[in-house]
């Protein structure tokens, strides 16, 4: 007989709440931070209604969950489920995967942790492969395998807007703040085992995203799906889905509102691509 399952992660995963409930996924929300005010992350304020309250402030930020949250949710499953698996955002970026499975020891549950080494579209993916495999009859051990190796075979890159922003957080130093002010350099960040990383510095837009377009193709075979991320930068994200579909027809296309996590860093017009390569059969 099957085991039952239990998954846990946070609200960078972009997960629809209707497929989460029915599927046993509890999400914990992330903190946002604007002016004075705090708000759980899809909970209290969605994406766009947060970059839309974005303009007015200067001082934002993005703070893991409380553990008192999640040691509270592991007490109310550990009796329920025969297994849990707590998968969450990079652990390089946020201290949220340690916080949770500190909580579940505290809560004294068993707790299966894995390192998504993203958020957004690449954690909604390994989710719904989780699941998928788990009503095939995979174990908990085979299933955290299997979505380890999606981890490592996940493409992830971002053209931020606001360097400004960038500088804040420590990411970008104040002499490539100065410089690509004066040339108007654009830089593309790629995840890379979990950080992100300055891969390119472009004098335009358009040369910037042709190089993002050049990893996706040379990824075409390997993929059946692309989601382009925004930050309030809707045609920019259509003409971005026109351009892929160009370069392979067959691909699946979405197009999503980035995590307010990266948007915060990255500033309104960011726009990103993401895909995972070679996704391992049933």
């Amino acid at each position: 007989m099957t085991k039952s399952i239990a998954w846990v992660t946070d609200s960078t995963c972009t997960l629809d709440p209707v497929y989460a409930k029915e599927n046993h996924i509890y999400i914990v929300p992330l903190r946002l931070m604007l002016g004075d005010g705090c708000y759980k992350e899809s909970v209290d304020i969605t994406a766009e209604e947060f970059y839309d309250k974005l303009r007015l402030h200067d001082k934002a930020g993005s703070s893991q969950p409380p553990i008192g949250e999640f040691v509270e949710l592991y007490e109310s499953l550990k009796d329920r489920y025969d297994e849990i698996i707590a998968i969450h955002c990079s652990s390089e970026l946020s201290g949220t995967l340690s916080t949770s499975i500190q909580a579940a020891e505290m809560a004294e549950v068993k707790v299966t942790g894995i390192d998504s080494r993203a958020g957004a579209f690449p954690l909604r993916e390994m989710i719904k492969a989780g699941i998928h495999w788990h009503k095939c009859g995979k174990t908990v051990s085979e299933i955290k395998e299997k979505i380890e190796h999606m981890a490592h075979n996940l493409a992830f890159y971002v053209i931020p807007s606001s360097l400004q922003r960038l500088h804040r957080s420590g990411r970008v130093s104040g002499t490539q703040l100065l410089v690509s002010q004066l040339l108007k350099i654009h830089l593309l960040l790629k995840f890379e085992k979990g950080k992100v990383l300055a891969i390119d510095k472009i004098r335009t837009f358009k040369k910037t995203k042709q190089k993002m377009l050049d990893h996706l193709k040379h990824d075409l075979g390997k993929i059946k799906d692309v989601c382009i991320m925004h930050v309030n930068n809707q045609a920019e994200a259509e003409e971005l889905e026109r351009e892929v579909t160009v370069l392979d027809p067959n691909l699946r296309t979405e197009i999503m509102t980035f995590i307010p996590v990266v948007g915060i860093l990255a500033g309104e017009g960011t726009v990103a691509m993401s895909w995972i390569r070679e996704q391992p059969v049933v």
